[in-house]
């Protein structure tokens, strides 16, 4: 699997991603709103384009959408829940279990993580080096809000259910770069997190156009959205919030942590 990460440098920092097959060249775009970028990064590498995958229907992950399937004549493929708000419909709707077969040698699985969007999407690739793109329910160090259209409650089902199942190997391609400022955020949350420490003094100053990418293993250190048991996190949140028990459950630090961090 070839994956190449492809830096928008816009005002909301966008990702977007070309997976490729390297018997092949057949490729899928994921989220491609910078889709002049997507095209010309592929024609570089000698890609055909036959597949675009929304992660979910926000603007800045469809925008995309009918520049490229005019120059390519792509498939769009998406959550099923979300075709009636995507631009342009969809060629196939997705739920989860689904596999996306790139070319000859990749396969994709379709996994439901509501909660940015309640018809959001991720994919997990289970190759020898395992990759989750993960769209905006998980960034490096950090987690989706759920301000348009999602649901905290919903987000914390989706890092407790499924994201904490996924092996420590596993590589985290997002749709947005906010390393930096989640790791300032892990820290205000946990100040005596070194991991968190050294990898803001490492990457705080990172290029996007080669952004470092974390694995799950380096995220169960770092970000606060994994780490609801710590009693640092745990002492921190009752100066903010007086009425957090003694005991408080991960469910409910992690909801008090997507509060905080609204405003943060």
């Amino acid at each position: 699997m070839i994956v190449r990460q492809i830096w928008t440098a816009n005002a909301y920092r966008n990702f977007n991603y070309l997976v490729a097959c390297e018997e092949t060249g057949e490729a899928l775009a994921i989220d491609p709103l910078d889709y002049r970028q997507c095209l010309k990064v592929a024609r570089a590498e000698g890609f055909e384009i036959t597949q675009i995958l929304n992660t979910h229907e926000h603007g800045d992950h469809v925008g995309g959408n009918k520049g490229l399937v005019s120059a390519t004549r792509a498939r769009v493929l998406a959550h099923a829940g979300a075709a009636d708000r995507i631009p342009g419909g969809i060629d196939r709707g997705l739920s989860a279990g689904d596999v996306i077969r790139v070319g000859k040698t990749v396969d994709l699985e379709c996994l439901d993580t509501p909660g940015h969007t309640m018809s959001h999407i991720c994919l997990l690739s289970r190759t020898d080096s395992p990759a989750l793109f993960s769209g905006d329910t998980l960034f490096n160090a950090g987690a989706g809000n759920c301000h348009n259209g999602g649901h905290p409650v919903q987000l914390y089902d989706t890092f407790a259910t499924l994201l904490a199942q996924l092996g420590d190997d596993t590589r985290v391609f997002p749709g947005h770069d906010y390393l930096a400022n989640n790791l300032r955020f892990t820290l205000d949350r946990e100040p005596d997190n070194e991991a968190a420490r050294d990898l803001l003094a490492a990457q705080g100053e990172h290029d996007p156009q080669h952004a470092y990418v974390t694995t799950f293993g380096e995220e169960r250190r770092v970000n606060t959205f994994f780490r609801l048991q710590q009693p640092t996190v745990i002492a921190e949140l009752r100066k903010r919030f007086a009425d957090l028990g003694e005991q408080p459950s991960a469910r409910e630090v992690f909801l008090r942590l997507r509060e905080l961090r609204n405003d943060w």
